[in-house]
This record gives C-alpha cells, structure tokens and sequence, in this order.
C-alpha cells in the first residue's frame, strides 16, 4: 500500500530542495522525522510536514496501518514556475532575477497487517442512476464521418451484390 503528498509552489529551487531530500530516500518514517528535524536547511521543515502528510494519508486510506514499517519510496522536488523580476543597474540597465520554486512529491510505502485487512475503510459505493429510455441507450448505426460516406459504402454494398 502507498499513499502520496505533494507540496505545490514551495519557494525554494528544486536544486536545494533535493539535497534534502537524498537524505531521505528509502529509508523508514521515523528516521525520516529524524533526520529533518536536525537538517538545518529551511526547506528541511517544509518536507518534514510534506512526509507528515502522506503518512496521514496512508491511515485514512487503510484505517490500521503499522507507522514503524513505513518507508518513504519516492521523494522528487519538481520545477514549478520561475517568477521573473529585475534587479536595476547602472547606465538604465537591468539584471534579470529568477525566483524558482518546485513541486515536492513524497511517496511512501508500508504493509498492511493481515488480521487487520477487512477493517479497510471502503469507499462509498455509487448512487443508483435513473434507467434510461431505450432509444437513448440503443447504439446508432454506424455513423459516417463525412456525408458521401453513405453515398460510398451503398454504392460498394450494391457492387459486392451483383
């Protein structure tokens, strides 16, 4: 069982937000809240609360799941958009500053006890839908996709009979 969370629009370069996040690769949650805890970089608290959720998510998914064995699968930081502005310079010119932010996508992974199995929560089942007149839901005959297209497929038909 996996579950998945993402941060959106983080405002830190992708660059940075994955030296933190080679930290983390593979190993299990509760070393992850470790590590990030003592990691002194700024976008260290940020993916902090990024694992965070996706554990979150992996028990409301599942019900009962063992935290201990989870283990993060996957942890990428994704270019989001770059916000553009300029810094002025000397003799009326300007010097562009890119301001880059990322996606970070956190995957984690764990097992599911077994004796706990059919205590998954289940997703509601779909309303009932109203039946259909039968017109609406018989299938039309094969449709042309150009107005010869019947002139054509007749004129074939009557040349195959003869």
């Amino acid at each position: 069982m996996e579950a998945r969370a993402i941060a959106r629009y983080v405002r830190v370069t992708p660059r940075k937000a994955d030296q933190v996040l080679q930290l983390i690769r593979g190993k299990r949650v509760d070393q992850v809240t470790e590590i990030l805890d003592f990691t002194p970089k700024h976008v260290a608290k940020i993916i902090g609360k990024v694992v965070k959720s996706a554990v979150a998510n992996a028990v409301v998914m599942e019900g009962k799941i063992n935290v201990e064995h989870m283990r993060v699968k996957q942890a990428v930081a994704q270019a989001g958009p770059t916000m553009k502005r300029f810094l002025p310079r000397a003799q009326g010119r300007a010097t562009p500053l890119l301001k880059r932010t990322c996606h970070i996508l956190i995957i984690v992974e764990g097992d599911v006890p077994t004796e706990d199995a059919p205590t998954r929560r289940m997703r509601r089942a779909p309303a009932a839908k109203v039946a259909a007149p039968a017109a609406a839901t018989a299938k039309p005959a094969a449709r042309a996709a150009h107005p010869t297209a019947k002139k054509k497929s007749a004129a074939k038909s009557k040349s195959k009979e003869a």
